[in-house]
């Protein structure tokens, strides 16, 4: 399955050097600017997976078997079957409409319909930077390949779905959520896997690294083969908000070359997306990102 986002008006098309510099200001008054809720829906700290709770059993069942599966060949048999782009086509909209059936097996934090999340986000980042058109539209898409659930787009378990991501063909990091459960993956003893660098080389950056599949893995093929103009920001947004090892622990820093640390250190997505979930909906923010998305004229392109 493929997405495809059309060309952004060059109006709207970020420039690389401006957001860089726009974000590390913005970093500087978030705490202001931001209001980050003490609890989750559930009255429990945000990504608290130790907590007592029939929610978290069931967040780590998912893990456990997310890990045991998320292998190397899989991964690869996985993107290559979903670059074929052969399912079907809708708008974004529609698309987003999907999501309204589909709740997170994995988050700890919200069991409500992801439709709810997509709007959380795009509104908590709009608000925050009303002029960037391309980061409205970014959050609103993030999760969009989270219809891989559906069974129109395959059906896959939610395991193979949803979840934070993290590089196979490499050791698992003991700061992913979870991780003793790696010890049944197959490549967890395979020597070609399980060392620090496995098969990647030391700074080969992020493109080169396979990343657990997932709707990550595939909004950003989606995007990607369908030439979309989302600046090099969007797509890492895309393509790398659900690496917490990453954004949290540092983990796998060795891997990134030099641009993935240039987008890497103005990356302010991850608040957006995991603190919004304690937000209340604005429904008549609907108009706006239906207006947004025929303005730049950007679809949803799964090819039948």
């Amino acid at each position: 399955m493929t997405i495809l986002i059309e060309q952004l008006p060059v109006e709207i098309q970020a420039d690389e050097t401006n957001i860089h510099h726009a974000q590390n200001q913005k970093e500087l008054v978030l705490v202001d600017g931001f209001a980050v809720p003490q609890t989750n829906a559930f009255g429990h700290n945000f990504r608290d997976y130790t907590v007592e709770s029939a929610r978290q059993q069931g967040v780590e069942f998912f893990y456990k078997i997310n890990h045991f599966n998320q292998t190397y060949d899989y991964v690869s048999k996985m993107r290559v079957e979903y670059a074929k782009l052969d399912k079907a086509e809708m708008s974004i909209w529609e698309c987003c409409e999907l999501l309204n059936d589909v709740v997170d097996d994995s988050d700890p934090d919200l069991d409500e319909p992801q439709i709810q999340h997509l709007l959380q986000s795009a509104e908590a980042i709009r608000k925050d930077y009303p002029n960037e058109d391309w980061l409205h539209l970014t959050a609103l898409i993030h999760d969009l390949g989270k219809v891989l659930l559906l069974p129109s787009f395959g059906e896959l378990p939610q395991w193979a779905v949803v979840g934070d991501t993290f590089p196979v063909g490499c050791a698992f990091h003991d700061s992913i959520v979870h991780s003793k459960y790696f010890k049944e993956n197959p490549d967890y003893n395979n020597p070609a896997y399980n060392s620090k660098f496995g098969v990647y080389s030391e700074g080969c950056g992020l493109d080169k690294v396979l990343m657990s599949w997932g709707h990550d893995n595939y909004m950003y093929l989606v995007a990607k083969e369908n030439g979309t103009t989302l600046p090099s920001a969007g797509l890492f947004i895309v393509r790398y908000h659900s690496f917490y090892a990453l954004h949290k622990s540092g983990a796998y820093k060795e891997l990134m070359n030099e641009e993935d640390k240039k987008i890497l250190s103005g990356f302010i997505f991850l608040q957006y997306d995991l603190y919004s979930k304690a937000s209340s909906v604005n429904v008549e923010s609907q108009p706006y990102y239906m207006s947004l998305i025929e303005s730049i004229s950007s679809k949803l392109k799964c090819e039948s």
